[in-house]
């Protein structure tokens, strides 16, 4: 079985509005993820920065070559528990960051297979030739509404509670995650963004920016365009392309540098 990985290119920025950076991002060549929190401005940067820097810590466990897949597996499905209750632990030692939270998207790539694991209203996608599709579903009141037909797309545009979430990273100890699993191929990109991204562009809007472009350009792109729409939050991306070579170093962006 051949081995893939991401190749990768990544920017995180704080748009017009924040005065801080709440997300953080996490670059690999077998690991990539967005994680984006809420809590007010030092309540959110604590949180996605401890979401990111606890899966890094753990990520040796499952990238390991010597460890089988399956265990792989259930090795990052469980690391959103560790972080959850990390997340816990850090709010009883700093009771004015009760309420904190996060979501996360993460990507994990182990030969040919890749894992979405996801919590929150992050996305990831996949551009396939022409086709880009959103693999993660939204963890918000309003998808919920969606998926019940109670609204329609149009209206969910102004919806009030557009980005109320029904499921984050809060030291809760009430998730339950689960994993999708696609099968990778060369060529393939795959996009993982906070929702300042797609707070603000459309799919289609997307699908423009990054097809047929160099990962650089692309995500110049898509931060260009976020500030040509007014950004009123952060955006963070990581757009990464499979390939067969391992050429991505890690690197940490946003919250998670401090």
């Amino acid at each position: 079985m051949s081995r893939l990985y991401f190749q990768c290119a990544a920017r995180s920025a704080v748009g017009l509005v924040r005065n801080g950076n709440e997300d953080s991002a996490l670059v690999g060549s077998q690991l990539i993820a967005v994680a984006d929190g809420m809590g007010g401005h030092a309540g959110g940067e604590f949180a996605s920065s401890v979401a990111i820097n606890t899966l890094s810590e753990i990520a040796p466990t499952f990238i390991n070559l010597d460890i089988d897949s399956e265990s792989a597996s259930d090795l990052f499905l469980n690391s959103l528990h560790t972080i959850d209750s990390q997340i816990h632990a850090v709010t009883l030692d700093e009771p004015q960051l009760a309420g904190m939270g996060t979501t996360l998207t993460a990507l994990f790539i182990n030969n040919a297979e890749i894992s979405l694991l996801h919590i929150g209203d992050s996305r990831a996608y996949r551009l396939r030739g022409n086709d880009l599709e959103q693999l993660s579903a939204d963890h918000t009141v309003l998808q919920e509404l969606l998926n019940k037909g109670i609204i329609s797309e149009v209206d969910a545009q102004i919806h009030p509670q557009r980005s109320m979430l029904t499921q984050a990273l809060m030291g809760e100890g009430t998730l339950e995650p689960s994993l999708l699993v696609f099968q990778g191929k060369i060529k393939d990109r795959y996009l993982i963004c906070s929702d300042g991204l797609t707070g603000v562009l459309s799919d289609k809007e997307i699908k423009s920016l990054i097809k047929g472009k160099d990962l650089a350009t692309a995500v110049d792109a898509l931060i260009e365009a976020t500030y040509i729409n007014g950004a009123p939050d952060n955006v963070t991306i990581i757009l990464a392309d499979i390939v067969d070579s391992d050429a991505c170093s890690v690197e940490k962006l946003g919250a998670a540098k401090a």
